[in-house]
C-alpha cells in the first residue's frame, strides 16, 4: 500500500478533469496513477501524468441535479456526467461507501460496457484505493468513477445465448466473432447477437469468485496469443472482469454471482468484436519477473499496457506475465520513440 500521498496529490491534479475527451474516449489518467501506485512505482506518478496531460480535458458543465427521484431518467444520459459525479459525491457524503456501491452496483451492472468498460474499471481501481485507506481524495475517485458509469450505462440485451464449454478459456474460444466491417465501440457493440453462456448455473458466491477469477486468467493468457487482433481494446477483456473481482469483497455476496455473469458478458462482448481470425503462436523473447514487466510497462507508458500488466500481476503466473510483455511488443507508446 503506497502511503507517500501521491495518489491523493495526484487524484487531487486529475478531478478538476472529466471522464473523457474528444467525444467519448476515456481518461485513464486516475486508473493508472491508482495501479502505479499500487505497485510501488509512486515515485513514477506525476512524471506519467506530466506526459498524460495533453489528453485530459476540463470537466464538464452540470445540466441539472440529479437526484433520488430522477435519477432512471438521467441513467444513461453522456450529457449529465457532471451531474452525476455530484450526486455520488453528496451521497458518499451522507453514507459509508460501501453502502453506497451496494445500492447502485446492481443498478449499473446491466450497463457494464459502457464506455467501452471503463466506467466499471475505474471502479474497480478506486475500491481497491478505498480498500487500503479511506480518505477524501479517494472517496471523491469513487465518486469519479460510478457517476462516469452511470452517465454512459449502455446495457447490453436482445443476445442470442449459445452453448458454452465448460472452462472460461474455452468458453472464450467459442465467441463467435462480430461480422462485417463495423467501426467504432458502440457500433460494435451493437452487432453482438449471441454470445456463450458460460457459468450460467453459478448462484453459490464462492463459486462465483473462483469462476471469477478463471475468467479473468483466461483472457489475460489469451491476450498473448490473440490480442494482436486490437492491441488496445483486447485489453478490456481481461481488465474489465478484473475490476469486478477486486470490487467483491467490498458488496454483499448475494451480489456476487450476478457480478460473475455481467463480467463475462462484457469480456466475451469484447472478445466478439475485436477477436483476430486466427491465433499465433508466443513465447516471450525471455523470463522476467514480475517487478521486470512492471518496469518495461512503465518505460512504454501506454495506459493500456500499464493496466493489463496490473492485472496481469493479480494473476501472477508466467503466462500472465508473457501476455504483459506482449502488450509492450505490440501496443504504442505513450510518447512515440520511447519504446
Amino acid at each position: 500500500m503506497d502511503t507517500s500521498g501521491t495518489l491523493e496529490e495526484a487524484f487531487g491534479r486529475l478531478h478538476s478533469t472529466g471522464p473523457e475527451r474528444d467525444g467519448w474516449l476515456s481518461n485513464h489518467a486516475p486508473m493508472v496513477a491508482e495501479a502505479l501506485a499500487a505497485r510501488g512505482q509512486a515515485g513514477a506518478v506525476h512524471r506519467w501524468l506530466d506526459l498524460y496531460r495533453d489528453k485530459l480535458k476540463d470537466f464538464p458543465e452540470p445540466v441539472a441535479a440529479v437526484t433520488d427521484a430522477n435519477w432512471p431518467a438521467a441513467l444513461g444520459d453522456s450529457r449529465r456526467a457532471a451531474d452525476w459525479i455530484g450526486y455520488f459525491s453528496r451521497a458518499l457524503a451522507e453514507r459509508p461507501w460501501q453502502d453506497v456501491l451496494a445500492v447502485w452496483w446492481p443498478r449499473l451492472l446491466p450497463g457494464i460496457a459502457a464506455g467501452a468498460t471503463h466506467p466499471v474499471i475505474r471502479v474497480g481501481h478506486a475500491v481497491r484505493a478505498l480498500g487500503g485507506e479511506e480518505n477524501e481524495p479517494r472517496l471523491t475517485e469513487l465518486a469519479h468513477g460510478l457517476g462516469y458509469w452511470a452517465a454512459r450505462h449502455q446495457p447490453v440485451s436482445g443476445i442470442v445465448e449459445l452453448t458454452a464449454g465448460p472452462t472460461a478459456a474455452g468458453a472464450l474460444d467459442d465467441v463467435p466473432p462480430i461480422v462485417g466491417g463495423v467501426v467504432g465501440f458502440r457500433a460494435r457493440l451493437g452487432a453482438v447477437r449471441q454470445l456463450p453462456v458460460w457459468a450460467g448455473e453459478v448462484r453459490d458466491p464462492d463459486v462465483a469468485r473462483e469462476r471469477l477469477a478463471e475468467l479473468v486468467r483466461a483472457a489475460t493468457h489469451r491476450y498473448a496469443t490473440h490480442g494482436h487482433g486490437e492491441p488496445t481494446m483486447l485489453v478490456h477483456a481481461a481488465t474489465a472482469p478484473n475490476a469486478v473481482l477486486r470490487a467483491l469483497d467490498a458488496l454483499p455476496r448475494e451480489l456476487w454471482a450476478p457480478s460473475l455473469h455481467a463480467a463475462w458478458t462484457a469480456s466475451a462482448a469484447v472478445t466478439a468484436m475485436y477477436a483476430p481470425r486466427e491465433a499465433i503462436a508466443y513465447v516471450p523473447p525471455s523470463r522476467v519477473t514480475a517487478e521486470e514487466v512492471m518496469e518495461r510497462a512503465l518505460e512504454h507508458g501506454d495506459e493500456h499496457v500499464i493496466k493489463l500488466t496490473d492485472t496481469a500481476l493479480d494473476v501472477g503466473d508466467e503466462r500472465a506475465l508473457a501476455a504483459a510483455l506482449r502488450a509492450v511488443e505490440i501496443s504504442e507508446p505513450l510518447v512515440r520513440g520511447q519504446a
